[in-house]
């Protein structure tokens, strides 16, 4: 479970007070699940810190569903400022008052993407969020966390690096959890991916055609490689100035690439196995 920070909360109260009316505030919670009656005898501001405060201790993920409640505010056209044809005068910046969100998820790590998708808390490690939303949107799900993984290529790529590798250590724990197969000691992709691909029948030694076995003795170095960029490079293990090699956009772009290859073979091949075609 990832909870909404207090900046954000108090952020998004802000926000959402100013932009909706309190029976729209009333329905815009209700239909994005968050628990209990509206807060009474409160101003928007505060009916807004409530109710999202309760979220963060009633909410599966809290986290996954703020970003849903405020996706039709955030994906929304601001309306250019109405102006009097004769009025020639110099047109004023008129402030977003959605940037107020934007920077406070971007002091916390994290960002929003259209959709009412919030990224940044599963980077560093595969998380339970991010392996239940597997379970029911597998595809999409991969496609829009690897969007978010190469997006950051060029500003982080050691991000990047440590983004495509969860993405592929989360498919695979959530494999083996929805398998009911117990998992390695050690969960890191080292020890899950070899295990999803013998499970899969997709072991270099189970195949019999030699074009197929290399491919597939190519995967598994790759999933090693990636792992190993990730420890050495990533930016969840810290970044050291002793490394060899200064990781550059062109590296992040390599690995997000190939575990993004890895993770749709495993997936597309899962979904095979579950549904052979008729014959």
């Amino acid at each position: 479970m990832t909870q909404i920070p207090p900046s954000i909360i108090g952020a998004a109260a802000h926000v959402l007070e100013g932009w909706y009316t309190h029976a729209q505030l009333n329905a815009l919670f209700d239909s994005n699940s968050f628990p209990g009656d509206a807060p009474v005898g409160t101003n928007k501001l505060e009916k807004c810190r409530q109710w999202l405060r309760r979220g963060n201790t009633e909410l599966p993920d809290p986290l996954a569903s703020f970003g849903q409640l405020i996706a039709e505010m955030m994906d929304s056209e601001l309306a250019p400022p109405y102006r009097a044809a004769w009025d020639t005068s110099p047109v004023e910046h008129v402030p977003d008052p959605r940037d107020r969100i934007t920077n406070a998820l971007a002091k916390e790590g994290l960002s929003y993407s259209r959709g009412g998708y919030i990224h940044g808390a599963n980077l560093v490690g595969p998380s339970k969020s991010l392996r239940e939303r597997l379970k029911t949107n597998g595809m999409q799900t991969v496609e829009t966390e690897f969007k978010r993984a190469y997006d950051s290529v060029e500003s982080d790529p050691p991000q990047a690096v440590t983004a495509a590798c969860s993405i592929l250590e989360a498919l695979c724990k959530n494999y083996l959890e929805v398998q009911e197969e117990e998992g390695p000691n050690k969960q890191v992709l080292g020890n899950l991916f070899p295990q999803v691909m013998a499970h899969l029948g997709l072991s270099p030694r189970d195949v019999v055609d030699d074009d197929l076995k290399q491919i597939l003795s190519g995967m598994y170095s790759v999933a090693t490689g990636v792992a190993a960029l990730r420890t050495h490079a990533g930016s969840a293990h810290g970044r050291s100035d002793k490394k060899n090699y200064k990781i550059e956009p062109r590296h992040g772009r390599l690995a997000v690439h190939s575990a993004h290859t890895l993770t749709m073979f495993i997936l597309e091949t899962w979904e095979a196995r579950k549904y052979p075609p008729p014959r």
